[in-house]
């Protein structure tokens, strides 16, 4: 399985960007190499607007098949519901011990209500 994680740098020890679109790295981990890659999110980062959405496509041409993220808002959620990526809402520390986190059951998936600016 392909875990992204959004972080302020590119390594697994920088700290999780509490944002998602707008975060600086997006980070992937493949649980069957035990490896990590960064993608420098630049082109959503810049965006004037749809951010999220292009981040969303970002994470979903890396076939992640799980998020761990600070907050994603309604429209990179919906994004990443359709392209079948879990999401998972209210990621601390560093991106290496988010990821531990989520594998020993701590973070709780998020539902469309938790997404930032959702109605």
């Amino acid at each position: 399985m392909k875990i992204a994680i959004t972080a302020q740098g590119s390594d697994p020890d920088s700290k999780v960007d509490q944002r998602f679109g707008r975060a600086y790295w997006l980070l992937f981990y493949d649980e069957a190499s035990d490896s990590w890659e960064a993608l420098e999110n630049t082109s959503a980062r810049n965006a004037l607007q749809g951010a999220g959405i292009q981040a969303a496509q970002q994470v979903s041409d890396q076939r992640a098949e799980v998020l761990i993220t600070g907050v994603t808002g309604p429209k990179a959620f919906k994004a990443l519901n359709a392209a079948g990526i879990r999401v998972m809402h209210g990621a601390l520390g560093t991106a290496r011990e988010a990821l531990q986190t989520y594998l020993q059951g701590g973070l709780i998936e998020a539902s469309a209500e938790m997404a930032v600016g959702a109605p």
